[in-house]
């Protein structure tokens, strides 16, 4: 394990034709990786090629559900459903399946870890899903919450510009901090860990 302030930036919600690119233009401003969590009905001839843009970027695609349920209401067969028909789409953008899952509204329930063969990642987040919510606070929430190994949830969803703004202040305060950016699947190799099947996580020491 290193000594080195690492930290996983991800975005639930996309991909979309407004909003990711715009977050894939800070990325690479700032030549920094992160993780894509992708609603499987918003994958389109469109938005798909706008995740394979990210993966060439060096970013990761991974699982949010096909329609964004709150899946622990949801039975078995359904939950599994919506998991198979994501991986597949997101499979065919990147020829990788999705190791990680970030449940809709992070509702979980123990049958939940039974069913779904991923490891669950939460993360410290801003409720910049909220447009109430402004850049100053998106900013600020973060930067209080963010330690060594910290996965930090953003959301890239349709017209959400103020988080695209926020993460101009965020990721160069960080990196003055000496932290350095990575994918979730990069946190838990630079930090020596194993991903857990049945766990769920928010941060990775």
């Amino acid at each position: 394990m290193e000594n080195k302030k690492l930290a996983a930036l991800t975005f639930d919600d996309g991909p979309n034709t407004d909003t990711t690119p715009l977050v894939l233009e800070m990325l690479k401003k700032y030549n920094i990786p992160a993780t894509f969590f992708l609603i499987g009905n918003n994958i389109n001839e469109h938005s798909a090629a706008v995740a394979a843009s990210a993966v060439q970027q060096g970013c990761e695609l991974e699982n949010h559900s096909l329609s964004h349920p709150a899946m622990s209401d949801m039975d078995v067969d359904a939950i599994r459903a919506e998991i198979a028909a994501t991986d597949e789409k997101i499979t065919a953008i990147c020829g990788r399946t999705p190791e990680f899952f970030r449940p809709p509204y992070i509702a979980v329930a123990p049958h939940m870890y039974d069913c779904i063969d991923k490891t669950f990642i939460c993360g410290v987040g801003a409720d910049d899903w909220d447009p109430k919510v402004t850049v100053g606070e998106r900013v600020e929430r973060i930067l209080a919450q963010v330690g060594d190994g910290t996965i930090i949830l953003l959301h890239d969803m349709s017209g959400n510009t103020q988080t695209v703004s926020a993460l101009d202040e965020i990721i160069p305060a960080m990196q003055g901090d000496g932290y350095e950016f990575v994918t979730v699947s990069e946190l838990f190799k630079r930090k020596g860990k194993t991903p857990v099947r049945g766990e769920m996580y928010s941060i990775v020491k």
